[in-house]
Formats: structure tokens, C-alpha cells, sequence
């Protein structure tokens, strides 16, 4: 039972992931190489946003959940502070790479940057927000065997799902407005981002987090899909095959 509630917890988590890393990543050397960059850029936010943790409970002797709030808010401010940091970089070598390039065109473009850094984002964030419950998830035990939520492993897998996916839309929302120097879209990602962090707050209160967090991602989902370029017009020729 252990390793059936394991393995169906990944495969909820980052069925979609791996799908798209092995349909639109892995075949093109560039876009796995921005891939790596987005997972490292993630993985300082998480070194900053840790030892500011530390030096927080130092300093203060506490850890309730007042501080708790503070710190995810912090935590999610970073991640976007080093989104933009992989933007800059990224932006940097688009143009190296155009100059590089005999006809003057970069051989990846800033979008597909932006989805493929997105979802490194969402992939390396979901590792380790769900990694301790998917080796709990193997047992030996049983979920709610003293009253507690029966439904905990399969509503983080759940959980960490949308969070790959928001991390993907957002990294197309963010470098679009960038790129535009739109404010409002950058404020939008990062007020979606703490809504987000902040609705898990809500659990083991289930329906009132997981809910709202799914109808984020599908709205972001739209808006990602129209800052793309992508329109109802396209997705009908995709299903019936025209070019």
C-alpha cells in the first residue's frame, strides 16, 4: 500500500512536468541548459530565504506562527527577486547568442526562455516541498490512523501539481513584463505568488485551499497562454492538425 500511495503521489505531483520536460525540453541541448540555470537560480532563493530563517529565530528566540507568515512572504520575494536575476542573465545570453548566430536571430527565444526557466522553477520547487511527504508516503503506516486528514498525501500531490504549473505561467507572465517594462504585470505575479503561499496556510482546511489555488492556476493558465501568443483561433487548428 506504501509504495502505491508513493508512486501515485509523484506521478500526480509531476506527471504534467515530466510530460512537458520530455515533450518540449529534452530534445533541445539549450533549452535543458536553461532548464539547469532556472533550478540553481531557485535553489539560491531557497539558501537566502533559509538563512534568513535562521537569523530570524536567532535573533528573535521564537518560532510561532507569526514569524512562520513572515518568512514564507520573504521566502516568496526572493524566489522573484531571483526570477529576475535568471531574466537578466537570460536576456544577456539571447543577445550573445544572436550575435553569435550567421542570420542575426538567437537560436532560442526570450518566451521559450521564459516557459523553460518557469518550469525548472516549478520543478525544483516541487521537489522539495513534496520530497518529505513522498518518503513518508511509503510507509510504514497508515494515513489518519488517529484522526487526522486521510486525504493529506494525495491533496499535497494535488498541491505540488499547481505549484509546477503556477511557477510555469508565472516565469511567462514575468519575463513578458519585463521585457515590456509592465509593473502591473510583475505586481500580479508576485501578489498571485503570496496568495498562493498564503492559502496553504488554510490546511488541513483542504477545500478552502486547494479549490482556490486550482481556479489561480487555471486563470493564470489563460493569462499565460495569451501573453504566449496563443489564441482560440490556434488551439482549433492544433486539434484539427492544419498548419
Amino acid at each position: 500500500m506504501g509504495a502505491a500511495v508513493f508512486f501515485g503521489c509523484a506521478a500526480i505531483a509531476f506527471g504534467p512536468a515530466a510530460a512537458l520536460v520530455l515533450l518540449t525540453v529534452a530534445a533541445e541541448p539549450l533549452r535543458v541548459i536553461v532548464l539547469v540555470a532556472g533550478a540553481f537560480f531557485w535553489l539560491l532563493s531557497l539558501l537566502a530565504a533559509s538563512l534568513l530563517w535562521f537569523v530570524s529565530v536567532q535573533l528573535s528566540g521564537r518560532e510561532d506562527a507569526a514569524l512562520l507568515l513572515l518568512g514564507a512572504a520573504a521566502a516568496v520575494l526572493l524566489q522573484e527577486l531571483c526570477r529576475f536575476a535568471c531574466f537578466k542573465m537570460l536576456k544577456k545570453a539571447d543577445e550573445g547568442l544572436a550575435t553569435l548566430s550567421e542570420d542575426g536571430q538567437s537560436p532560442i527565444s526570450l518566451r521559450q526562455m521564459a516557459y523553460v526557466s518557469g518550469l525548472s522553477f516549478g520543478i525544483i520547487s516541487g521537489v522539495f516541498s513534496i520530497i518529505n511527504i513522498l518518503a513518508d508516503a511509503a510507509g510504514p503506516g497508515t494515513v489518519g490512523i488517529h484522526g487526522d486528514s486521510p486525504y493529506y498525501f494525495i491533496t499535497s500531490a494535488f498541491l505540488t501539481m499547481a505549484l509546477v504549473l503556477l511557477h510555469t505561467f508565472w516565469g511567462i507572465i514575468f519575463f513578458d513584463a519585463c521585457e515590456r517594462r509592465r509593473a502591473g504585470g510583475l505586481g500580479l505575479v508576485v501578489g498571485g505568488h503570496l496568495l498562493t503561499s498564503g492559502l496553504t496556510f488554510l490546511n488541513p482546511w483542504y477545500e478552502a485551499s486547494l479549490g482556490p489555488i486550482f481556479i489561480l492556476t487555471l486563470c493564470t493558465g489563460l493569462w499565460a497562454f495569451g501573453t504566449a501568443g496563443g489564441s482560440f483561433h490556434n488551439v482549433l487548428k492544433c486539434l484539427s492538425c492544419k498548419r
